[in-house]
C-alpha cells in the first residue's frame, strides 16, 4: 500500500516537474526586441540622432513602381539629411532639428520608379543618416490590398480584386 502511495506521489511529482518546467529551458519569446509592424527600423547606432522608422516599399502589382513609406525622426539639435540608395536610384531627405517627418504619404511621396521587386519579397537599401556610415537593411515590399496601404501604391488602386484576393493553392516546388 505504501509503494502505492509512494509510486502515485512520484508520478504526480514527475507530471507536476515536466509541466512547469519548460520555463527554465525556453527561452521567452517577451525577452528580445523586434520590430511590431510590416516595415523596419534602421538599428540603433553612435551618429547623428536621426532614425528611421518602420521603413518599406508598397509597390504597384507588377513591382515595376513603388513608395517609400518611413517615418524619420531628427532628435538632435541641427537639421539632417537621409541619403537614400537602392539598386536603380537614390534618394536625399532633409529632416529638420528635432523634427518628425512622415514619408511616402501623400504630403512627402517618395516614388521609387525601376524597382524590380514583387510584392511579397524585399529589395536591399543603404540608409546613410548624416555623415554616419550607411547601413544596408531588407526593406519589405508590400502590395496595396490592406486598407491602411490603399492609397500609397503609386499607379494601382485597392479595387483590383483579382490581384487582392488570396490565393487559394500554392504550388509546392517540385510538384
Amino acid at each position: 500500500m505504501k509503494s502505492r502511495i509512494t509510486a502515485s506521489l512520484a508520478a504526480a511529482g514527475l507530471v507536476l516537474m515536466t509541466a512547469t518546467g519548460c520555463n527554465m529551458v525556453t527561452t521567452q519569446a517577451t525577452t528580445f526586441e523586434y520590430t511590431a509592424s510590416d516595415g523596419v527600423n534602421l538599428p540603433s547606432f553612435e551618429g547623428p540622432g536621426l532614425e528611421v522608422r518602420n521603413a518599406l516599399v508598397i509597390a504597384d502589382q507588377d513591382g515595376a513602381e513603388g513608395n517609400l513609406i518611413a517615418v524619420l525622426a531628427n532628435t538632435s539639435d541641427s537639421a539632417q539629411t537621409l541619403s537614400v540608395d537602392w539598386g536603380n536610384g537614390d534618394a536625399s531627405i532633409d529632416v529638420p532639428a528635432g523634427e518628425t517627418v512622415s514619408l511616402g504619404g501623400a504630403d512627402e511621396p517618395e516614388r521609387i520608379s525601376s524597382l524590380d521587386a514583387m510584392p511579397g519579397s524585399t529589395i536591399s537599401m543603404f540608409f546613410q543618416p548624416g555623415d554616419a556610415e550607411a547601413v544596408e537593411i531588407e526593406v519589405p515590399v508590400l502590395n496595396n490590398c490592406l486598407t491602411e496601404y490603399a492609397a500609397l501604391a503609386p499607379n494601382d488602386s485597392a479595387d483590383n480584386a483579382e490581384a487582392c484576393a488570396p490565393v487559394a493553392e500554392v504550388e509546392r516546388h517540385g510538384e
